[in-house]
């Protein structure tokens, strides 16, 4: 009896170890991900911009909030060691986790302190999101993203160019110049993120929002205005896009 009271004990505490995970150095891949091992997280309850999307600040100039937003998320971590408790496969992307993630010795989530600083949103409604009240401060305070104008990130992601102009910084009378810069006809390259995404209706045969071109690809050069730029095709799957057909197998991006 005593043997299997240990024996239960120890597989109880194995599964407990487990969902939380060890901690261990980060790699951010963007405002919202980041990668343990290899395990790639995305960071629970929040919604961050993806690493090409733009905002506007508070003098009206165009800013490359997505990169901030992975960046601060980098700061934030420094040389410290993260923790993640699993909370299983993400929803949108199976591949991926969601997690809770934490700084090893803090009690406050990334999630979290992404809110309070302002480069990422609460993930659910106002009434019952959990960062409810860090978001509201950050937008009273007109931190981070909220300093001018943006989309949602999801709605950049989905490419929705009429999507409701947030944050403190949104003239009426300036509607349509601020979302051509939102959403420019050349949508600039960030450093080392060189796979062209599009979206393409015909792409949702197969359920995704739109198709992506990796360096290899006949149609790479062709692509002279990508509606996204993905740093890997991992990203690229994650945010709903499927290879170009005409892609050799084996062709990788360079």
């Amino acid at each position: 009896m005593r043997f299997r009271i240990s024996f239960i004990a120890a597989l109880l505490l194995a599964f407990a170890s487990a969902s939380q995970g060890l901690a261990a150095n980060a790699t951010v891949r963007d405002g919202s991900t980041l990668q343990l091992g290899s395990v790639t997280y995305r960071l629970d309850g929040i919604d961050a911009p993806a690493i090409d999307q733009l905002c506007i600040d508070e003098h009206a100039d165009s800013w490359t909030c997505g990169v901030e937003a992975r960046d601060q998320l980098a700061k934030l971590i420094g040389n410290r060691q993260v923790r993640c408790d699993d909370l299983g496969p993400d929803p949108s992307y199976k591949k991926r986790h969601l997690g809770v993630c934490k700084i090893e010795g803090e009690t406050t989530s990334l999630s979290q302190l992404l809110v309070r600083q302002g480069f990422a949103l609460n993930l659910e409604s106002s009434a019952t999101g959990r960062f409810q009240p860090d978001e509201a401060r950050a937008i009273e305070n007109r931190q981070g993203l909220w300093k001018g104008c943006f989309v949602a990130p999801q709605q950049f992601r989905l490419g929705k160019k009429d999507s409701s102009l947030l944050g403190g910084s949104c003239p009426s009378d300036r509607d349509k110049e601020i979302r051509e810069a939102l959403f420019p006809e050349q949508l600039a390259m960030p450093s080392a993120c060189s796979i062209k995404g599009k979206f393409a209706v015909r792409a949702r045969v197969t359920g995704n929002v739109g198709i992506y071109h990796l360096q290899g690809c006949r149609s790479y050069p062709a692509l002279t205005q990508p509606d996204r730029w993905f740093c890997s095709e991992e990203d690229a799957q994650a945010a709903g896009f499927r290879r170009a057909y005409n892609c050799r197998a084996g062709t990788k991006s360079r």
